[in-house]
């Protein structure tokens, strides 16, 4: 199988998502025998034509000049390129940026497409920029072969809303062994003594709800919170809550300060309320912490009856105030075990393995 991976700003991942994932195909891909190629930014920090036996290939992306408007260009830039590549497969990750472009793949190529979360759903855009995201949506399904959903609830959307089929392979996890519990002395904090959040600052994810109710409440735990603060939305919320108990990290990329931070909280915050199967829930339930997760249908299809979930600060209040949490055990070795059976990264890359292969 000859492949090519679009969507991404290339590997090895800096940039976690999809890059991270693109990471992990390709190169199992590769040692299963296939060829296969994937296309990075020409500002990738990587910049060699091959990493791993996986071909790469570097596509001119105005990001330095333009910014957010240059994904459309790099995005168009790949596709071009992709039209004198002979592939059998592209394998399409996302759509937002490049579905617009996506008349232009080539003809006798299969067009295939992780179809992402809701993304026309997301408050912070205007509502025309909404109005184009559902335009680019409808533009995927269009000139795509096949369509993969990485949750239920996307599958049923999909359904319900355009009355088509697609595969639902959901994202994948490790099972988290590298912790090292001398990393709580960086953040001043021991086992149990602090709650976290890891996410974007944007407001579909739920972080002004979660911090209000944290400081409604009369814990003395602290809340750590995880996420890059410099856009607007995070100026926001760091003026509006400048409680002593939290503490604002920036973004960590070091994999291992994340999972020993998830693993040693008390409890971990899950706000996200648009997309599919999150990658950083899947990380939290890997390492074993106990989860308060926004009530709605993509987070209960992953949870199940197996975390705290919450609509509203006052309920994040009363779970914070909450001592000797008796589901604790129940809840996480349920979660432990979902990661084995359901999401490990084996089972994910041979069930899009079996997909693609199907295909041609």
């Amino acid at each position: 199988m000859k492949l090519a991976i679009l969507g991404t700003r290339g590997v090895p991942n800096h940039y976690g998502g999809f890059e991270q994932f693109a990471q992990y195909l390709s190169e199992e891909f590769v040692k299963k025998g296939h060829e296969v190629y994937v296309y990075n930014s020409q500002n990738h920090p990587y910049q060699k034509s091959e990493w791993n036996g996986v071909k790469i290939i570097h596509c001119k992306d105005p990001s330095n000049t333009i910014g957010t408007a240059s994904q459309f260009i790099y995005d168009l830039n790949c596709i071009i390129d992709s039209r004198k590549r002979n592939y059998d497969i592209i394998l399409q990750l996302g759509y937002t940026s490049s579905s617009i472009w996506n008349c232009l793949f080539p003809k006798g190529t299969i067009i295939v497409t992780n179809m992402d979360g809701l993304e026309w759903k997301r408050n912070k855009y205007t509502k025309l920029v909404q109005k184009f995201l559902l335009f680019a949506e409808k533009l995927a399904i269009k000139y795509s072969n096949y369509l993969i959903s990485d949750s239920i609830a996307i599958q049923s959307y999909l359904k319900q809303k355009y009355s088509i089929d697609s595969k639902y392979i959901p994202y994948g996890a490790f099972v988290v062994n590298n912790v090292d519990k001398q990393i709580l002395k960086d953040f001043n904090v021991i086992e149990n003594s602090y709650n976290i959040l890891v996410a974007r600052m944007e407001p579909e994810n739920n972080i002004e709800t979660i911090l209000q109710g944290f400081v409604n409440s009369n814990t003395s735990r602290k809340f750590i919170v995880v996420g890059n603060t410099s856009n607007k939305y995070g100026s926001y919320i760091t003026e509006k809550f400048k409680d002593s108990r939290i503490i604002y990290t920036g973004y960590i990329e070091a994999i291992e300060k994340l999972n020993t931070l998830r693993k040693y909280s008390y409890l971990y915050f899950h706000g996200h309320s648009v997309g599919g199967t999150n990658p950083s829930l899947l990380e939290a339930m890997s390492s074993s912490s106990l989860i308060c997760a926004h009530n709605n249908h993509f987070n209960k299809a992953i949870l199940d009856d197996h975390a705290f979930y919450f609509n509203c600060d006052k309920c994040v209040t009363s779970l914070l105030e909450k001592e000797n949490i008796q589901e604790r055990e129940l809840y996480v070795h349920n979660n432990l075990e979902k990661i084995k059976k359901k999401y490990r990264w084996s089972k994910i890359l041979k069930e899009y393995e079996n997909f693609l292969k199907s295909m041609i």
